[in-house]
């Protein structure tokens, strides 16, 4: 399999079929019927990460601007293990939301192609290509409650601001291929390498336009204004998926064109980069701080993350490099695991995402509040969680390479950060209920995903050198 032109696309094959299927049955079933069309979704998501484990160490099986190399495939399978996890946790919601299955699962099988061919991409045009796949997916997601006002507005929001971030990216490959003659990113770093000493201001705004488009969709500051709205108006198993599995892709993509084929113009990118994460760390962290609102919390330490994530960049060190695929798989599963609770607390009637809604919660329901506890202290960095190990080991490639405010600020904002962490579990067990909750059937495939990301979560952060070493072993095949 692996020594066919065909195999770099099996990963992005098997979700497209089931995202085919999935169209194909919610057309045909009866209105009364309830086909198990997440069945399907988890089909073709583990069949794709089958391929992408068969395909590990295959000399970087590449077809046109798809290149399947270990980095890729990291990227890609923890994109699939977001993606499984969110199949897992959406029939509740799908139940309680009335929201259509068919579309919604086919939707979101599509945004994940888009995701795994923006991390296996070495063609700009490709991860343009990409990057409008999947963010045209996740933008219906957000807007899929269409009788609520937030959903729509969020939708909205982060419609328009992602066609101006996706004008810009674009512009910045035009530019690029002016300069270049070619939209491959190997021809890209060979190019840049030779015009080193010579940097034009043509070569810096395609710089800069480049940098916008990844920083929209990894919601770094100032680019984050949709983050809250969007993570506030969407279903929260929507919320979840998009902030974990958008973020790895966007990352994906983003380490590979500026640790490679901009590499050379590290001394000019990597400033300006230094500001937005400091920014980004900064603001995330102190404006969490004053939300009363879990989802609105979670969007501001999504921001926070992107900041530390950017640190692993800046300190483009290979340190850095797996530090990055190490922290979206513990973020990955972490936030996947909190806004899991948060679906299986909701009724029909409320959202239930308030954080008063979990005063108390561990007398009434303690296996949620225990489970929550857990992914909050791990988002937290806390030992013995995954966290813990995620973040020390991007600040340690940050002092590697002589950034040691980055690794300081990194290291107070964490600090700050678990406070409003704390502040939910101390709630959830230090305070007596205001009312006796609803308890909708939690079923037990979104019960098994949790365990799941609790085991991965302590397994990440107790024994985390098996999946350092994939990470460290990966980067070194970028091109």
């Amino acid at each position: 399999m692996t020594d066919s032109w065909f195999a770099a696309l099996i990963p992005a094959a098997c979700v497209t079929a089931a995202a085919l299927a999935a169209m194909v049955v919610e057309a045909f079933r009866d209105r009364h019927e309830h086909p198990p069309i997440g069945l399907l979704g988890t089909i073709g998501l583990v069949a794709a990460l089958a391929a992408c484990v068969v395909l590990w160490d295959r000399n970087q099986v590449s077809f046109g601007m798809i290149q399947a190399d270990n980095f890729g495939l990291f990227a890609s399978m923890i994109v699939l293990v977001a993606a499984l996890l969110t199949v897992a946790l959406s029939a509740p919601a799908i139940e309680r939301e009335r929201l259509p299955a068919g579309d919604y699962y086919a939707v979101m099988l599509f945004a994940v192609v888009g995701m795994v061919l923006m991390a296996m991409a070495i063609d700009l045009l490709m991860i343009f290509l990409a990057l409008e796949i999947l963010s045209i997916g996740v933008y219906v997601l957000t807007g899929m409650r269409r009788d609520r006002v937030a959903s729509s507005e969020g939708a909205f929001k982060y419609f328009l601001l992602g066609a101006f971030s996706s004008a810009f990216f674009l512009y910045g490959v035009a530019l690029t291929y002016v300069l270049t003659g070619t939209t491959r990113l190997d021809r890209i770093g060979a190019y840049m390498a030779a015009e080193a000493m010579n940097t034009t201001p043509l070569m810096l705004i395609a710089l800069a336009m480049l940098l916008v488009g990844f920083a929209f969709k990894i919601s770094a500051v100032p680019f984050h204004m949709w983050t809250p709205d969007a993570y506030e108006g969407a279903p929260a198993i929507v919320t979840g998926f998009m902030s974990t599995a958008v973020k790895a892709a966007a990352f994906a993509a983003f380490v590979r064109v500026f640790l490679s084929a901009l590499e050379p113009l590290q001394g000019d990118w990597a400033p300006v980069l230094w500001v937005i994460a400091m920014l980004t760390m900064i603001l995330g962290t102190v404006v969490g701080v004053a939300q009363s609102n879990l989802k609105r919390m979670l969007a501001y330490s999504s921001i926070a993350h992107a900041g530390y994530l950017l640190v692993g960049l800046i300190a483009a060190n290979e340190v850095g490099k797996a530090g990055i695929l190490f922290y979206l798989l513990v973020y990955a599963v972490s936030n996947l695991g909190a806004f899991g609770v948060i679906v299986l607390m909701a009724t029909r009637e409320s959202p239930r995402d308030e954080l008063g809604d979990y005063t108390g919660l561990w007398h009434v329901r303690p296996g949620l509040a225990a489970l929550m506890t857990v992914f909050l202290l791990s988002l937290g960095g806390l030992p013995p969680t995954a966290g813990f190990v995620a973040k020390w080991y991007v600040f340690s490639a940050a002092v590697r390479a002589g950034y040691y405010e980055l690794a300081i600020v990194g290291l107070l904002t964490s600090v700050v950060s678990v406070f409003f962490y704390l502040r939910v579990v101390v709630m959830m067990y230090m305070a007596e209920p205001a009312a006796q909750p609803a308890r909708p059937a939690a079923g037990v495939l979104a019960m098994s995903a949790l365990a799941v990301s609790t085991a991965a979560v302590f397994y990440l952060g107790i024994l985390p050198t098996r999946v350092l070493d994939l990470a460290a072993a990966s980067v070194g095949t970028i091109f």
